[in-house]
């Protein structure tokens, strides 16, 4: 009798290593692609100079990336940026608390007295902690951050800080 308890023991602890190695694995995955995902969308703002809206416009590209990727994760962002609520639409629109948005963009001023009209953009993109048979968990984010842009006429001017 004695052993078979022993046993149980034993093999209750396994079990709870075995989910706690599960959730590692399952966030690193979940947080590997949405970096990757994070990335080219910097990497698409800071190529076409900033954040326009329209058609073939950054954020048509941006939507259009989201979409190919089956990016389907929203979060809240932070007051002061902008977000895309539909990826069907190449707008951006000013968050609104309580709502929740695929992306965040937030033009940020680094001009100069030797270098004016520079900005740079902080994209944020959210991802998701699920376990199988347990779904969802939490809702994180991951931000990124261009390098300084000049500011082109036709960028979006009430993004401006």
């Amino acid at each position: 009798m004695r052993q078979a308890i022993g046993t149980t023991w034993i093999l209750q602890l396994v079990i709870i290593f075995m989910l706690i190695f599960v959730a590692f694995l399952a966030l690193s995955i979940n947080y590997t692609k949405a970096f990757k995902i994070k990335n080219e969308l910097v990497t698409i703002v800071e190529k076409y100079e900033g954040v326009t809206q329209g058609e073939n416009s950054p954020v048509y590209l941006l939507n259009n990336y989201l979409r190919y990727n089956n990016y389907t994760v929203m979060g809240k962002c932070n007051e002061g940026d902008w977000g895309n609520q539909n990826l069907d639409e190449p707008i951006l629109e000013e968050v609104k608390t309580n709502e929740r948005y695929y992306y965040c963009v937030r033009k940020i001023d680094d001009s100069t007295e030797s270098s004016p009209y520079k900005a740079k953009y902080k994209v944020r993109i959210f991802f998701k902690f699920s376990l199988p048979v347990i779904g969802d968990i939490f809702t994180f984010s991951v931000e990124g951050t261009t390098v300084s842009i000049k500011e082109s006429s036709n960028d979006i001017d009430v993004m401006s800080d």
